[in-house]
């Protein structure tokens, strides 16, 4: 009786200890799990030579799962198709590489698994894993290192594809658009590249911003860039080789027109068109009149005419200067009238160093200033001219403008007329200017200038273009009316001395235009003035 009293009195006893250390504390699961998931051994193991294998499977030492699978993973030489890689969309201990290409003899591969290898519970990766396997007697081990940079921007892109193609018989610069590389690497979320287990030889170095991650150069989308000289190999292993990408101005194309409105057409095109000319073939009334002017934000050109006529379809020619000319068929129909839109550039403030500008969706064809008035916040009426450019389809108001004002545009009816005869309701547009003690001021010297022109570029944090001076001798160059933020200043170095940067071309060997930034983000305040000097090398 005494034993079994004692007993229970025990029990209790341990029970109350254990409800008074559970309420010292709160139960947390311990510290969160930092440590990648550790390699532990693949199936054939890495580096093996003369692989047979259809497969390979590389342990850890927990559950792992693949992120970004098709960014991350790069396999050199390329295969087509690509093999099965697993696990995805669950998690295993080890990861699986099925090849569905028939492996190349005496070739060294290499899978770069990135930083896709992740442990399943906290997603902790094994940084940049490699399997290396020869099908040959013994492993390629030249190497080659480097970095990409932009052309023209002072961040390149990542996850840039770096390849080598072996120049040989059948090498020729046109297999950058059709064949994969020898070997290829990416930079992922970097600007550096490594090319490793290399063979003795001759090759092409070369650059892809791959959005089809294809390994091949498509130019509608993709970047390019190239090494000049050939890469010899070993030769060049002690070389630090860096490319810089360009986006190609593409050759002149007309594509399909197509009509959007009863009296117009839309003419996309590729390339550039400064010189692309539209001329209507089909049958047309006597006194056909026709306006063209270019969107202001896509590569189309706007087609107007009048009168509306009958016809099934309308061919057009169209031509450019450097010997393009095309036939092309649209259909046509009639359609609703295009009723006119105004829109303008203040879009609130007004920059003292632009002007007020009016765009139209329908060409502009007459103003009348009479039914037009101007005035500001104290109602004191502004005298103005106002230039009609139909080519640019725009109406630009030239006024004498004074620092924090208001100023209010009032065009009564029919104070535009567009082409088609529209003409606008009353309209009243506001808009105000900020006080010049609002902006800062940049004053941008140049030092060890070779040769001018120059061209330089005040682009925001984000690269937006802001302003451009050209600079034709040694002077200060002034960027005025910056609101303030923080701002880059690029020189272009315009070689063929047309005002404008040229990009490259591949197949012609031509690079783009030379682009140096200055070295850090200028912050602009407001009401300040900076005076910065750069020393070009």
């Amino acid at each position: 009786m005494y034993k079994r009293s004692y007993a229970l009195l025990l029990n209790v006893f341990s029970l109350l200890l254990i409800i008074s250390c559970a309420k010292k504390g709160t139960i947390t699961g311990g510290e969160k799990d930092e440590i990648p998931p550790k390699f532990v051994k693949a199936s054939p193991p890495n580096f093996t030579t003369n692989f047979d294998k259809n497969e390979i499977k590389i342990y850890f030492d927990e559950y792992v799962k693949l992120k970004d699978p098709q960014k991350q993973i790069i396999i050199s030489p390329p295969m087509d198709p690509k093999p099965e890689i697993t696990p995805l969309g669950g998690a295993s201990k080890y990861v699986k590489v099925k090849f569905l290409d028939t492996l190349l003899e005496n070739t060294t591969y290499s899978i770069n698994f990135g930083q896709s290898i992740v442990d399943n519970n906290e997603g902790n990766p094994n940084p940049f894993f490699r399997y290396v396997f020869s099908t040959g007697d013994s492993l390629d081990s030249l190497r080659i290192q480097g970095t990409v940079g932009d052309a023209l921007e002072k961040k390149a892109d990542p996850f840039i594809s770096v390849a080598l193609y072996q120049i040989d018989e059948e090498y020729s610069d046109s297999l950058v658009f059709k064949e994969v590389p020898r070997y290829v690497t990416s930079t992922l979320d970097s600007i550096t590249f490594d090319l490793d287990n290399l063979k003795e030889g001759t090759y092409k170095l070369i650059a892809l911003k791959d959005v089809a991650s294809n390994y091949t150069y498509q130019p509608k989308q993709d970047k390019i860039g190239f090494y000049e000289e050939t890469v010899t190999l070993p030769a060049d292993t002690a070389k630090v080789f860096n490319i810089n990408l360009f986006k190609e101005v593409l050759d002149f194309k007309a594509l399909k027109p197509k009509q959007v409105s009863k009296n117009s057409f839309v003419f996309g095109y590729e390339g550039v068109a400064d010189s692309m000319k539209i001329n209507l073939l089909s049958k047309t009334p006597e006194k056909l009149e026709t306006r063209i002017f270019p969107d202001k934000t896509k590569d189309t050109l706007h087609y107007w005419f009048k009168p509306f006529f009958e016809a099934d379809s309308l061919i057009f020619e169209v031509t450019n200067s450097k010997n393009f000319r095309d036939t092309l068929v649209a259909r046509f129909k009639d359609q609703y009238k295009d009723s006119i839109k105004l829109s303008n550039n203040a879009k609130g403030n007004l920059a003292f160093n632009k002007d007020f500008t009016l765009f139209s969706n329908t060409p502009l064809e007459s103003i009348n200033e009479k039914l037009i008035s101007l005035i500001d916040k104290d109602t004191v009426e502004i005298p103005f001219s106002v230039q009609l450019d139909k080519i640019k389809n725009e109406a630009i108001f030239t006024f004498e403008r004074t620092e924090d004002n208001a100023y209010k545009i009032e065009l009564l009816p029919e104070a535009i007329t567009d082409f088609i005869g529209n003409v606008n309701d009353t309209i009243n547009i506001n808009f105000r200017t900020k006080k010049l003690a609002d902006y800062g001021t940049i004053f941008f010297t140049l030092q060890n200038v070779k040769e001018y022109p120059l061209l330089v570029q005040a682009t925001d944090e984000k690269g937006k273009f802001i302003d451009e001076k050209i600079v034709a001798k040694e002077e200060t160059t002034v960027f005025d009316n910056l609101d303030p933020g923080k701002y880059n200043i690029r020189v272009i170095f315009d070689t063929n001395k047309n005002g404008a940067w040229d990009t490259g071309n591949f197949l012609k060997g031509i690079q783009a235009e030379k682009v140096v930034y200055y070295p850090e983000a200028i912050e602009v305040r407001a009401n300040w003035e900076l005076k910065q000097t750069f020393i070009l090398e």
